[in-house]
């Protein structure tokens, strides 16, 4: 399965668990691929404070890490530079520079600069957008501002982003979904977990 037939796979998905666990499998790669020290491939430090935070209000920590404990900021990065057209990811950083300027209007500062309820409300609102979308019904936030959605809707994005980096994670996929993560090779001399070891 290639990267877009994955991509298609999730935007159209109603329920992540149910996804092939070859999807799976795909997005996990992504999770390989973060390097030990945060290093930035499209997002400028600014972009990734924004994305930083609205992870973690999608997935807060609870009994189990957060988005943020599991990097889904750093793999919505490699998301948004290896399989994301150049239109996609110009509509997303659009979104971010877009939510930065309703916080401006909002609240008189950049997103980043809000504070935890301030964020959390403007999440809500994006949220809300969302559904309303879905609805089919005219979309709006509180505030009165109006939007033409499609599926490059910037909030759609993100939240699927979050989801699938928190899910496919390690910790997403053992403790929430409660998964176990097989090797994708195999030593003939150890056993894969679950399986009764052949008698010689």
């Amino acid at each position: 399965m290639q990267r877009r037939d994955a991509l298609k796979l999730l935007a159209g998905a109603t329920a992540l668990p149910l996804l092939p666990r070859n999807v799976f499998a795909i997005f996990q790669s992504v999770h390989a691929e973060l390097s030990p020290a945060a290093a930035l491939k499209t997002l400028n430090p600014q972009q990734d404070t924004i994305v930083t935070a609205i992870c973690e209000i999608i997935i807060p920590e609870t009994e189990t890490p957060g988005a943020k404990a599991v990097r889904v900021n750093e793999f919505i990065d490699l998301v948004l530079t290896g399989w994301y057209d150049d239109k996609e990811r110009a509509d997303f950083l659009s979104g971010l520079a877009d939510v930065d300027a309703r916080s401006r209007e909002l609240f008189g500062k950049g997103f980043a600069d809000c504070a935890p309820h301030q964020q959390a409300e403007m999440v809500a609102a994006l949220d809300d957008e969302l559904a309303e979308w879905r609805a089919g019904q005219p979309a709006h936030l509180s505030r009165g501002w109006a939007r033409q959605h499609s599926e490059d809707n910037f909030f759609h994005m993100m939240k699927r982003l979050t989801l699938i980096g928190y899910f496919t994670s390690q910790v997403g996929f053992e403790q929430a979904l409660h998964k176990q993560i097989v090797p994708r090779t195999h030593s003939g001399c150890a056993a894969i977990p679950g399986e009764t070891p052949a008698a010689n």
